[in-house]
């Protein structure tokens, strides 16, 4: 029997789209709340499961970058795409009240408010890739341009 997963925000966004995804239950560890350990979970090349990074820069303020889950963001590219002279991480104490999720469960879709969104081009080498689905456990399997489209998100260098 399987079990029954609630729908997200983020899976409730991507169902007005009538976007085609899949929600995929994996085994949390609270002591490694890493892509990588997602991804090992899941049976899945990490390079396939993107992790959902947010940012405040220095003229733009807050947004979001969406890279593959074994990489380090690259700050002065992702300044540059956001068009920003500067930026860094948020503290995790602002991820909450910033974007609505909790470390571990930050998804691309549904924040509190949308920010401009930059995702690493190597997504379009899959046909579908795995993002948070906005709680712990739970990952959204879906095709990169749809995740795109419905998230308006731009493509770009962030490595």
């Amino acid at each position: 029997m399987k079990e029954k997963v609630n729908k997200t925000n983020a899976a409730r966004l991507l169902d007005r789209a009538k976007v085609s995804y899949e929600l995929v239950p994996y085994e949390v560890d609270e002591s490694d709340l890493s892509a990588v350990h997602v991804a090992q979970q899941l049976h899945e090349p990490v390079e396939q499961v993107f992790k959902t990074l947010v940012l405040k820069g220095d003229k733009t303020g807050y947004f979001v970058c969406v890279i593959p889950g074994a990489e380090e963001l690259d700050l002065k590219l992702a300044a540059k795409i956001s068009g920003n002279k500067n930026c860094a991480l948020i503290p995790m104490k602002d991820l909450l009240g910033v974007t609505g999720y909790i470390r571990g469960a930050c998804s691309p879709l549904g924040m509190k408010k949308h920010f401009p969104t930059y995702m690493h081009e190597t997504c379009l080498q899959f046909d579908f890739i795995y993002v948070s689905a906005g709680q712990r456990g739970l990952q959204i399997k879906v095709s990169p341009s749809d995740l795109m489209e419905v998230a308006q998100i731009e493509l770009g260098k962030l490595l």
